[in-house]
């Protein structure tokens, strides 16, 4: 299975989160034996929200079940990006996950995957009425050949209970309790990656966009990938973590930025590049001048380059931002509005940004082939682009459903797993070459 949820059937799924549910994901881990019946070694982690239910009691369940979806979107996403397949996501009960694999990983690199997820499920929750939900996450880790799959749960189960219970604790703690590791030191990691910087070890993969009237190819939008030396692959979100931790945030994403408009001048000419924008990038009083002159150096033609803004790159100076953004507009950039649906959006953003794209967050699409208030909602969606002028491109596409409602409401492009993963510019450059 993979880091994402695809092609769940009904009965296995957890109705709220669309994530499977603890009985099948056990049954699922159980079948993870060999032809043999040896027993098999598995990493796992149960994640529980602490005291979740005072969350339910200060703004109601509307406001908890949301939380949980959040949650639930946060840990897929993470997983998409920093962790290898398979691997079993499952809402285990309530306000606890579990997230399982029986791929071969360190005991360090699933702790520190562990607290980076932690890290960014503690992240606030903006809420309409309230400014924000803050949640309060602790994880059990599990490492080990496994009896049963009951066994290893109740393993887990027990020992967040005790963790839980534990006044002024921690927020990790492995279930055998033999080894307490502290994870790779923050200062060590940061040099890392400056050394990394360095060599130029900051991989550029590119997830291809397709248009949905015929299918063709259109560009694709570039995403970093750190293979480190111990740890193993580091995806962007946790990077920009650890970037943001060291204050290299600009140093990176300009690193990122140039590495990737290098690796798409050979393209062919009809082929888009869409570049993430970051908070510190806008930030910066020379933003623009800075792009235009990495465009330059690289003779990439500067009107087949899509910049991708988020919400809450936007949160500060939007008046200088939307300079900036206008700016590179002239020269012929496109601007999109990125992970659309996934905050409260400031529709303020919509009417003083030089936007020719709203990219859909995947929870847009998770549920739109099978619940008509998420159809409903696409659609309200897709009118307000329309009526904007705006195009509209839809991200996370995993199955073939998906597609098909999006395509049959206008939506004009699209990328996600059911089409093409991210891969190296070498393999994204034979990817369009076939097509």
């Amino acid at each position: 299975m993979l880091s994402t949820v695809m092609h769940i059937d009904e009965k296995r799924r957890d109705v709220l989160t669309g994530l499977l549910a603890r009985g099948p994901a056990l049954q699922d881990i159980e079948g993870w034996r060999g032809d043999a019946g040896e027993r098999p070694f598995i990493h796992a982690m149960l994640i529980a929200l602490n005291r979740f239910e005072t969350v339910n009691l200060a703004y109601g369940e509307e406001t908890g079940d949301g939380a949980l979806i959040e949650v639930a979107a946060r840990i897929q996403h993470f997983a998409e990006h920093n962790m290898e397949s398979p691997l079993l996501i499952a809402r285990a009960n309530g306000g606890s996950f579990l997230l399982a694999t029986s791929k071969p990983c360190s005991r360090e690199r699933w702790q520190w995957l562990s607290e980076e997820l932690l890290e960014q499920i503690a992240a606030p929750i903006r809420h309409p009425e309230t400014g924000a939900v803050r949640l309060s996450p602790r994880v059990v880790l599990y490492g080990g050949v496994i009896d049963s799959a009951d066994d290893m749960y109740g393993e887990l189960e027990q020992a967040q209970k005790q963790l839980q219970n534990q006044a002024g604790g921690g927020r990790l703690v492995w279930a055998d309790r033999t080894v307490m590791l502290t994870g790779r030191p923050t200062q060590l990691l940061e040099a890392d990656l400056l050394t990394a910087l360095d060599r130029n070890e900051i991989e550029i993969f590119y997830q291809p966009q397709f248009a949905t009237v015929d299918g063709h190819l259109i560009g694709a939008e570039a995403l970093a990938r750190w293979q480190h030396p111990e740890l193993g692959r580091i995806g962007a979100t946790a990077l920009f973590a650890i970037a943001e931790r060291a204050d290299h945030v600009g140093h990176l994403s300009h690193h990122i930025a140039r590495k990737a408009i290098e690796g798409a001048v050979n393209w062919p000419d009809f082929l888009r590049l869409s570049l993430n924008v970051t908070p510190a990038d806008l930030e910066s009083g020379n933003f623009a001048e800075d792009m235009m002159a990495a465009v330059a150096a690289a003779k990439f033609p500067i009107e087949r380059l899509t910049l991708e803004i988020t919400e809450h790159t936007l949160v500060t100076e939007l008046d200088r931002s939307a300079m900036q953004l206008a700016l590179l507009e002239k020269k012929g950039m496109r601007i999109a509005l990125d992970d659309f649906g996934a905050g409260f959006c400031n529709f303020r953003y919509l009417k003083q940004l030089p936007l020719r794209y709203l990219k859909l967050d995947r929870s847009m699409v998770e549920g739109i082939a099978s619940d008509a208030r998420d159809l409903a909602v696409f659609r309200g969606i897709m009118a307000m682009a329309k009526a904007l002028g705006l195009s509209v491109i839809a991200e996370g596409i995993e199955n073939e459903e998906q597609l098909r409602v999006i395509t049959e409401e206008g939506c004009d492009s699209y990328q996600g797993f059911f089409r093409a993963k991210p891969m190296t510019g070498d393999r994204f450059q034979k990817f369009a070459e076939k097509l």
